[in-house]
């Protein structure tokens, strides 16, 4: 039997290594076509012709400058930052046997991304040393925090996944923030956060690629520890791997290699993700040869990406720079939902994650409520008299009595309409994410997981783009049916012959809303529309709002009342699986009904304000602590909440930088993410 058995590995071992080779032969050459293709591309005039000549040495001087000057610093970039993600993500996804983990779904390119903008404003320079150690810190940071979101309680996929979702929304806000109080060139500010190849010179490709070549000769030592660890935890202990150490050391090469990454070019989205698995549908299974050869895939897939982005939107037609994030996101996006339709949740492991706690009872629950709407009463007032003019608290008392003057009117009854429209948004959108929360059992959940605002912003742009001299009233109508149309889809794809997992739902919606977002940035670019304009509505505004917007929200306001009423149904949701079925209860029904009604909520304040994330994870899980996880008494407590939320976060918008005005959405995001890490690590089943 042994003789056999080694019979067997030497005979299989030729043909693994024959599989390798041919899967490195294949990689190789395509990465040379494309490689030379892409230097090729631009709007110079410089062609096959001339890198000939370049290559032989006797270009002329025009045409050196040229491919010197940008187009070898761009391929160089793209080659450096291609087999980082490509390796990072091999790396990842084999320390953490979850072959959904990549550097961006497990937050560390937004906390890079984050660090790099925190240093760029506290002055400290944009250097490639320094921005590289800060872009390490604040990816190792990231990774931190995904840990401490999932440290307590059974770790699943899902979990992990939705962890690093709620860290790269928070990170990327924060980014966003820096960069809105430095007043940067909007355009810059899009480009650069979607992931760029442009660069000045050689300097940072070559001196940061060197960093990515070192770091990448360092990761085959991980690989014998990685293929036992395959295995499972306990077997590879037995085995002799130490399984914390080498998922560590695993965790801090992929950091730096995806922190070197966006120093250069930015954080571009899902290379990390494709490259191992497109290597291991190649037949690539060992680590000796799946991370280089994920090195080559994620180096073909950046200047692949670009390439296609240069071929559709050419410069020298007059089309704007497409990042090479938006076309790596638009495929990256599908493979992962395809993915997620095969992953294995651990829901039945897990268990509920959002429980019914004990309600709050008469007395206190009628305080919890009270207390809310006092808050939200003060939030009013103080919008009211905050902003680029202030007026005093008189002022606003004698305007709201009919006794104020005809300036300070003005500024009272023009804030007051914005003010409730934010109210009113914030509420609706809290009632959503308990709606959410409830089907999906998991405090991490939101209906911006589920792509439905991210439908309701590919709604109203296609709108825009297709019909730009449509009245604005239809705005609203073609992003709820935007953001109703995405849940479908998400939905559909998600469900399978046993029902709807309620975590794979949420892992489907978030490849959903990639997609999605990558296809309205390109709608945003390929029609040359006003890309400040574009992205304040998508990062989540309430400026210039008035009584009309409010006539949006009625029928979501009116979806939150007959959720709230719906109690029972929604309550046995949180019971797990079995138990509501034994009580009769319909669980595919109610679960697609409750979603249904996140659907309406989000989609209807997502046609209002625009994307405003984090209220509906944090108002919900504070509502729950308060008042209990009952429905009917959650609700209204969630939805106080979420209106404060909203209110508040738009008055210090529209204070801090007066008169520029900070977009609500990024403001909520600030503030939501420092509470809801406190949280989640209190919270042993979050």
């Amino acid at each position: 039997m042994t003789a056999s058995t080694g019979e067997v590995k030497a005979a299989r071992r030729p043909s693994l290594a024959a599989g390798g080779a041919l899967a490195a032969a294949l990689l190789a050459a395509a990465l040379c076509a494309v490689a030379v293709l892409h230097l090729t591309l631009g709007a110079s005039g410089v062609g096959v012709g001339d890198l000939v000549a370049f290559a032989a040495g006797d270009a002329d001087a025009g045409a050196e400058a040229v491919l010197l000057g940008s187009r070898l610093p761009r391929t160089l970039a793209g080659l450096a930052a291609g087999v980082a993600l490509g390796v990072a993500g091999a790396l990842i996804q084999g320390s953490t046997r979850n072959p959904l983990g990549a550097p961006d779904t497990l937050g560390v390119n937004a906390g890079a991304y984050l660090a790099v903008a925190l240093a760029a404003y506290l002055g400290l320079g944009t250097g490639t040393l320094l921005s590289g150690g800060a872009a390490f810190l604040g990816g190792l940071t990231a990774a931190a925090i995904v840990y401490l979101l999932t440290a307590r309680g059974v770790l699943t996929p899902g979990r992990l996944l939705l962890a690093g979702a709620c860290v790269t929304l928070g990170g990327m806000a924060g980014a966003e923030f820096l960069q809105l109080v430095d007043e940067p060139a909007t355009r810059g500010v899009f480009m650069w956060g979607n992931g760029t190849l442009l660069q000045s010179g050689l300097d940072r490709p070559l001196t940061i690629g060197a960093v990515i070549l070192a770091a990448a000769l360092l990761a085959p030592a991980l690989a014998r520890p990685l293929d036992v660890l395959a295995l499972g935890d306990d077997t590879a202990e037995s085995l002799g791997v130490r399984v914390a150490r080498t998922r560590v050391l695993s965790w801090l090469l992929a950091v730096l290699l995806a922190a070197a990454a966006v120093t250069l070019t930015g954080p571009i989205g899902y290379v990390g993700l494709m490259a191992p698995v497109a290597v291991r549908r190649l037949g690539v299974r060992r680590h000796r040869a799946l991370l280089p050869l994920a090195g080559l895939g994620g180096a073909l897939l950046v200047l692949a990406g670009d390439a296609a982005a240069r071929l559709a939107l050419p410069p020298s037609a007059g089309f704007g720079e497409l990042p090479v994030g938006v076309v790596t996101a638009l495929i990256g996006g599908p493979v992962f939902v395809l993915l997620a339709r095969r992953a294995q949740t651990g829901d039945a492991d897990a268990g509920a994650a959002v429980a019914v706690t004990a309600p709050a009872r008469g007395p206190r629950y009628a305080a919890v409520l009270l207390g809310g709407l006092l808050a939200l009463a003060a939030a009013t007032l103080v919008g009211l008299r905050i902003g680029d003019v202030d007026v005093s608290w008189g002022q606003v008392a004698a305007s709201l009595t009919g006794a104020g003057t005809e300036e300070t009117d003005a500024v009272v009854f023009y804030r007051l309409p914005r003010i409730l429209v934010a109210a009113l948004a914030g509420a609706v959108l809290a009632v959503a994410g308990a709606a959410v929360q409830s089907v999906v059992r998991n405090p991490l959940a939101e209906p911006g997981f589920l792509g439905v605002t991210a439908g309701a912003s590919a709604g109203a742009v296609l709108l825009i783009t297709v019909l730009p001299g449509a009245p604005a009233a239809l705005i609203p109508v073609f992003a709820a049916a935007g953001g109703v149309l995405a849940l479908a889809v998400v939905v559909a794809l998600a469900r399978d012959r046993t029902g709807l997992d309620p975590t794979r739902v949420v892992l489907v919606g978030l490849g959903v809303a990639v997609t999605l977002g990558a296809l309205t940035n390109l709608m945003v670019v390929a029609e040359q529309m006003n890309v400040s304009a574009a992205l304040t509505w998508m990062a989540g505004s309430t400026y210039a709002r008035d009584t009309t917007t409010l006539g949006w929200l009625v029928l979501p306001a009116l979806a939150a009342v007959l959720f709230a009423l719906s109690a029972r149904p929604v309550n046995m949701l949180a019971l797990g699986d079995d138990l509501p079925r034994a009580l009769g209860l319909n669980l595919g029904r109610a679960r697609l009904l409750a979603l249904l009604a996140g659907a309406v909520l989000a989609a209807g304040a997502a046609a209002a304000v625009g994307n405003v994330g984090f209220v509906a994870l944090v108002a919900p899980h504070l509502a729950r602590r308060l008042a209990g996880g009952g429905t009917a008494r959650l609700v209204p407590v969630a939805a106080v909440l979420g209106a404060v939320l909203v209110v508040a976060a738009d008055a210090l918008g529209r204070t801090l930088l007066a008169p520029v005005e900070i977009p609500v959405g990024i403001m909520t995001a600030v503030l939501g993410t420092p509470y809801l890490i406190w949280l989640m690590r209190r919270t042993p089943t979050a």
